[in-house]
């Protein structure tokens, strides 16, 4: 009899180690779901807006400007940030806010990139705490999942004129 209950007991242990490892391989490495907050993507992702993250694209350097991405705060590690890389290593990118006279200009650093939010006026991002590693990179939007009176792929940047070409 105990050995009938351990025996039943290990076996259950043992599905339930297999089927955590093959959820925490899937989220990690294939991707999730997620919830935005904030107003620093808006239009473009508004707040308590769900959207579906792929962890494919870090894993394998794909990510390019203009991809909406999610990453591990610069300032807060423990929270997740959601911006778009405006640039990659080696691209000349505009530092100065949108409202100033006089624009200033940098050049991405090699293994980061350069994030900001859409709504350029209310976004803490690349331009406040500079070139972001790309290890800090989680995932890349690829849709939004809710509303669903919004569901799809993502839109292009309202700010594409902050994509320099040199």
């Amino acid at each position: 009899m105990l050995r009938n209950v351990l025996g039943k007991t290990f076996r259950f242990l043992g599905y339930t180690v297999q089927y955590g490892c093959i959820a925490h391989c899937a989220f990690e490495y294939l991707g999730g779901v997620v919830v935005c907050s904030g107003p620093s993507m808006e239009p473009t992702i508004q707040n308590s807006d769900i959207v579906f993250s792929e962890n494919l694209s870090r894993h394998f350097y794909f990510i390019r400007k203009g991809d909406i991405v999610i990453v591990k705060s610069p300032n807060d590690p423990r929270s997740n940030i959601c911006k778009r890389v405006i640039g990659l290593e080696g691209d000349k990118v505009c530092t100065s806010n949108p409202s100033d006279f006089l624009k200033s200009h940098s050049y991405v650093p090699k293994g980061h990139v350069w994030l900001e939010g859409d709504n350029l006026r209310n976004s803490t991002d690349s331009r406040c705490y500079g070139p972001v590693p790309y290890g800090l990179i989680r995932g890349r939007i690829c849709f939004k999942i809710w509303p669903l009176n919004d569901f799809g792929f993502l839109r292009a940047s309202p700010n594409g004129h902050r994509f320099l070409d040199d």
